[in-house]
């Protein structure tokens, strides 16, 4: 009986600080997409992946950008993660969301047109975007984010962008 508790106990842990390090790389997404509009002005998300403290963020872009851009864009994202900004969230009727931010609330993945109420998640000066996801309450929770590698698919004219943040104990 006490094994099962224990084993119990083990996998509730083990999941909350799943859910935990999966909500911080998940905003590291809005944080890297604020940088990646700033730096090469690209506007449209194609697809985004989370997996543990791994992401990645694919976006609509016509050219492959030089390494100094790269950069750039992560140093900017990590600027803002140490500004320690306040995330805010919005919940709006949907066609109130529209008129109040147009088209930047929405990625190339359209939200299901019976989806009625939109959170809005907004980094100030920095991201906007429906989600409906969790987030942390502000861009210092995040961590640092780790380029892990990107790519240009010229073909598709998408900008693929992976990153790891970095455990909070390191």
């Amino acid at each position: 009986m006490y094994e099962l508790i224990k084993k119990d106990l083990y996998y509730s842990i083990k999941n909350y600080l799943m859910e935990d390090v999966e909500v911080r790389t998940h905003t590291a997404l809005h944080v890297l997409k604020g940088a990646v509009r700033k730096v090469l002005g690209a506007k449209w998300t194609a697809s985004t992946y989370v997996k543990e403290n791994h992401g990645r963020l694919t976006v609509k872009f016509e050219r492959k950008p030089t390494e100094e851009e790269m950069k750039e864009v992560f140093r900017l994202a990590n600027e803002k993660v140490k500004e320690n900004v306040k995330i805010l969230t919005e919940v709006l009727p949907r066609d109130e969301a529209e008129k109040k931010y147009g088209d930047e609330i929405y990625d190339l993945f359209p939200v299901p047109a019976e989806v009625k109420e939109l959170i809005i998640v907004i980094i100030p000066d920095w991201n906007i975007n429906a989600c409906n996801k969790k987030h942390t309450e502000t861009t210092g929770q995040v961590g640092e984010i780790i380029e892990n590698y990107w790519r240009f698919r010229n073909a598709k004219q998408l900008l693929e962008i992976a990153f790891n943040i970095k455990p909070e104990s390191a």
